[in-house]
């Protein structure tokens, strides 16, 4: 029994922690933040040269980073998408993240500056999308978003199995990608479960080659890339 001297509480509330969040900042840390690393116009997609010139390989890279970054932006699991370079333009409707200069420039650095951003106030679950998947669809984000929340660390293989186009972490995971040249394998050493993508042909397809713009092509690309391809197509054609 109380002898009236303390204050008295209703058994039935429960005091609100100091550091609680609200619903919808629960809600949104549930959701992905996706870092999209895009080179600078000049020397972009240098593997599509010769067959495409400076000025056309500029104008397809601009529309590849354009749909890449429209699709995660209308992706339903997606709560942020920062787009990481030396060009606004390509952000869209998305954050535009100014490369750091100096060593910490280039692919990785341009993602490591990203995911220190995506982070600096909460430890969200952080996905690194490449730039250049002109025919990546919402739904095929989604997917992939959904199976790589089954663990701490994932990745996605490009078409050509070397390559990775997508590599995520859970919230409170580190991540250190590692983007480039036989990525594949060194995700898989570091620790990054591979997810199977063959329900998801736009996030598999990268372009860097002629090759690999014609396959896409002859599947469905986003708007911005069949623009491009239809005015470059047009010019081309101009005496």
């Amino acid at each position: 029994m109380s002898d009236g001297s303390a204050s008295q509480r209703d058994p039935a509330v429960v005091p609100e922690p100091a550091n609680a969040r609200t619903p919808a900042e629960q809600r949104d840390s549930a959701r992905w933040t996706v870092v999209i690393p895009v080179k600078g116009t000049p020397g972009a997609k240098s593997r599509l040269a010769p067959a495409v010139p400076d000025d056309a390989r500029a104008v397809l890279a601009r529309a590849f980073a354009l749909d890449t970054v429209g699709a995660a932006l209308a992706a339903a699991s997606v709560d942020r998408v920062i787009v990481v370079g030396d060009d606004p333009s390509v952000a869209g409707g998305a954050e535009f993240l100014p490369e750091a200069g100096g060593a910490a420039r280039g692919l990785l650095g341009a993602i490591r500056h990203g995911i220190a951003d995506a982070r600096r106030e909460r430890d969200v679950p952080v996905a690194v999308l490449l730039g250049d998947l002109p025919a990546l669809r919402p739904e095929e984000l989604d997917a992939a978003l959904v199976a790589a929340r089954r663990h701490p660390l994932a990745f996605v293989r490009d078409a050509d199995g070397t390559g990775t186009t997508l590599a995520a972490a859970t919230a409170g995971v580190a991540i250190d990608p590692q983007f480039g040249p036989g990525s594949a394998a060194r995700h898989a050493a570091a620790g990054f479960v591979e997810l199977e993508a063959s329900a998801w042909p736009g996030l598999v397809r990268d372009v860097d080659t002629v090759d690999a713009l014609g396959t896409v092509l002859h599947h469905g690309v986003g708007d911005h890339t069949a623009d491009a391809v239809a005015r470059l197509a047009d010019r081309k054609g101009t005496p």
